[in-house]
């Protein structure tokens, strides 16, 4: 995401007054143009999960912020896949090899006087085609959408104004801030995200408003294209709602809710989904060798799918049930005055009947996404990360991840039995190796300013 955009605290996306991931230790980036009573800049929320640790960003002037990010991973799989292929993250997408899995570069402009702001942040990397290809509304009609944007994760043009403690007004594509954790791993706790959040959109394209009522409080609204797509599903755009809202520097809570019709040539489907979460610092003593710092955070998604053939519960083998019930735990702990070790615990649980939010493993023979298809899983992780300074994140994490049905890449891979795509192998026939259980241990190095 951004380098401490000059707001881009709380919701699902990140904006100059949003003053949301960017305040930290009560400094906003581009402070020196906002206004007092800026939106969360009384506080120093750079603990939070989700949120730039940063202190302040190196490319930085009166109207323009600067950001890039390089993450790079190696991400070992205990399955030993032949061709090298995960399946069901949006975070490790090749295993056993290097790899370049995000690159982030751009720019926000604000001119305080006319309001006007703006925004690009440009990605590459293997997340750059892994994300983009969940999404089928590019199949919809001329001219690849995916191939046209899939380089963007966050575009937009808008304006601000001074009116109660900030209003914002926005075109374009946004960073989803739905399941907690951010689209930029320097800003989350772990690296693999849970089930809950990698199973909810990274990015909207569309409008939002955001209103500021007071400095620890944000309300946003979207008129979108729909989940995670680039164009639209059927004739009715998706709407929601999130708040944002820290009554003290210790406690965070996020909620949102969204309506939208996103199941392709059926728009009687409608699909309604809750994300909500509580973060929580329970724990600080600066300047000891020790624990200096701990804190936890909470999410639960309850979501569901009515109409169109499936019903939201109690379904039967003629109308099957359709819903999405997960959520996850997490608990850190940092240490020593200069907090630049940390260490995180936890997981989490998803039960998708349907399947219609699960991410389908590639290759042949794949998950197929009928309704009453069951979906159930679970994954927990533990991880140690050590963070030299404000601009580096070493990392290494072991994952655990299980599912009802073969959902993982096997030995044998996804692509074809000697695991290379044709024309040096022959995938033909072949039919993808998926296993119920995956380990893994992610080596990460993230680099930002």
């Amino acid at each position: 995401m951004q380098v401490l955009l000059l707001s881009m605290l709380l919701l699902p996306f990140d904006g100059p007054a949003d003053s949301l991931k960017l305040q930290t230790a009560g400094i906003t980036e581009a402070s020196h143009s906002l206004p007092e009573g800026e939106p969360f800049a009384w506080g120093d929320f750079s603990w939070v999960q989700g949120n730039n640790r940063q202190l302040k960003p190196l490319l930085t002037s009166k109207y323009v912020t600067g950001g890039f990010t390089i993450d790079g991973n190696y991400n070992c799989n205990f399955n030993h896949p032949i061709d090298h292929t995960n399946s069901g993250s949006t975070a490790t997408f090749r295993s056993d090899e290097f790899n370049l899995s995000y690159i982030e570069a751009g720019i926000e402009v604000n001119e305080p006087e006319s309001g006007a702001r703006g925004k690009l942040m440009l990605q590459f990397g293997t997340r750059s085609t892994g994300i983009p290809r969940n999404d089928v509304t590019p199949l919809r009609g001329q001219f690849q959408l995916d191939n046209a944007l899939r380089y963007v994760t966050e575009g937009y043009a808008g304006i601000h104004l001074n009116k109660m403690h900030g209003i914002n007004i926005d075109f374009g594509i946004f960073k989803s801030y739905v399941g907690l954790l951010s689209y930029n791993n320097f800003e989350n706790w772990n690296y693999q995200p849970s089930f809950t959040s990698d199973n909810t959109p990274w990015f909207f394209t569309g409008s939002r408003v955001q209103l500021f009522p007071t400095d620890r409080l944000k309300v946003e609204f979207w008129l979108i294209n729909g989940w995670q797509s680039y164009g639209m599903f059927n004739e009715l755009p998706g709407t929601g709602v999130q708040l944002q809202w820290r009554p003290t520097e210790n406690v965070s809570v996020l909620s949102s809710a969204y309506i939208g019709f996103d199941t392709p040539n059926n728009s009687e489907r409608m699909r309604l989904h809750s994300d909500n979460s509580l973060v929580m610092r329970y724990y600080k003593r600066p300047h000891v060798k020790g624990i200096s710092q701990a804190a936890f955070s909470v999410t639960a998604d309850l979501g569901f799918e009515q109409g169109g053939g499936v019903v939201a519960f109690g379904g039967d083998k003629d109308t099957p049930e359709q819903h999405f019930i997960s959520w996850m735990v997490y608990h850190r702990l940092w240490f020593g005055d200069r907090q630049q070790w940390a260490s995180t615990i936890g997981g989490g649980y998803i039960n998708n009947p349907g399947r219609y939010l699960a991410l389908l493993p590639p290759g042949n023979a794949v998950l197929t996404q009928n309704p009453g298809d069951l979906f159930e899983g679970w994954d927990a992780s533990a991880n140690v990360q050590y963070m030299p300074n404000d601009f580096m994140t070493f990392g290494i994490e072991f994952v655990t991840r299980h599912t009802s049905v073969p959902y993982f890449s096997g030995p044998d891979g996804v692509t074809s039995p000697n695991g290379w795509q044709a024309p040096i192998g022959n995938p033909d026939g072949f039919i993808a190796d998926l296993v119920q259980d995956e380990n893994r241990i992610i080596f990460s190095v993230i680099f930002r300013f």
